[in-house]
């Protein structure tokens, strides 16, 4: 049975791609972007996260955990990640639900099973399934065969990628992909090495391969101001993106910190702590300067 780690299920999206969906977010990424608002996506491995204004100070964790990895002061409940085997005892026992696992292996079959639920929902709404992430290409025969299942029961599939992968990854899932929703950060290559933690000849490469090659792709950026919100940087964007072959629309996502409390769940630093959403008024402009390039844009996925 092929298997892979899913962090989480979500039901009836309606900003993934088009129509009522059901969205499978993949566990790993390859990038490291500042703004990530899935910290619990990055690693590829399961992780604890520990809702600390949940905790009752019960102390049953204490008392299961057989690596002796949880410890309590009177006041602070504190877990060594290092000695933690991730083993589940302590979700199992907590009452207040403060702990749980971010990423579970699900057969291919289990996910199936989670999203043929939603199938009315689809017919309805012209929807169908998302996998999105983290990245799902870095677990490419999982995602083939989650693909696979739902082409034979004829559901539409959409890809949330940043396309970071080699292309014979790529080349094997295409066709079996309706519509990919593509991100797009930055276009300055050092930049994104800062701020996204890898190259991103890669990731323009195999854009601008899969456009040529006539798929459906919604190109999604985020704009993250003082990173990407220049009008430098969206010329550029507009410019590649206007000389692609095939393109249905660009979104442009606009930038929120509501993952800053996931960061400190995780025991990990957010790498914005000061930056503000961009105002209504910047995100137009930003809309003005890529139709100027005669492209469909769209504010918000």
């Amino acid at each position: 049975m092929t298997k892979g780690i899913v962090f989480d299920i979500k039901k009836f999206s309606i900003h993934d791609g088009p129509g009522i969906r059901t969205t499978v977010f993949f566990k790993g990424c390859p990038l490291s972007c500042w703004w990530c608002h899935n910290p619990e996506s990055q690693a590829s491995e399961p992780e604890l996260v520990f809702w600390e204004s949940r905790c009752i100070r019960c102390g049953a964790c204490l008392e299961v955990c057989a690596q002796g990895a949880i410890s309590w002061d009177g006041d602070v409940v504190s877990t060594d990640r290092e000695r933690c085997t991730l083993c589940g005892d302590c979700v199992q026992v907590c009452y207040a639900e403060a702990r749980e696992i971010a990423g579970q292996e699900m057969t291919v079959a289990q996910v199936m099973t989670e999203i043929e639920r939603d199938i009315p929902f689809y017919d309805e709404s012209d929807g169908g399934v998302t996998f999105s992430g983290g990245e799902p290409l870095l677990q490419q025969n999982f995602l083939l065969a989650l693909l696979r299942a739902c082409k034979e029961k004829e559901i539409h599939t959409a890809l949330d990628t940043c396309g970071s992968a080699p292309w014979k990854t790529l080349d094997d899932i295409r066709e079996h992909v309706d519509l990919f929703l593509y991100d797009l950060k930055l276009m300055d290559d050092a930049k994104h090495r800062k701020f996204a933690g890898v190259s991103n000849k890669l990731i323009l490469a195999n854009l601008q391969a899969l456009s040529l090659r006539g798929h459906d792709i919604i190109l999604r950026v985020p704009i993250i101001p003082g990173i990407n919100n220049d009008n430098e940087n969206i010329r550029q964007i507009g410019t590649f993106a206007a000389a692609l072959p095939h393109l249905n629309q660009v979104d442009i996502l606009p930038y929120h910190h509501a993952a800053v409390e996931k960061y400190r769940r995780l025991k990990k630093v957010y790498g914005l702590p000061e930056t503000r959403p961009p105002s209504d008024e910047r995100m137009a402009k930003i809309a003005q300067i890529l139709e100027e390039f005669g492209l469909q844009v769209k504010i918000g996925g």
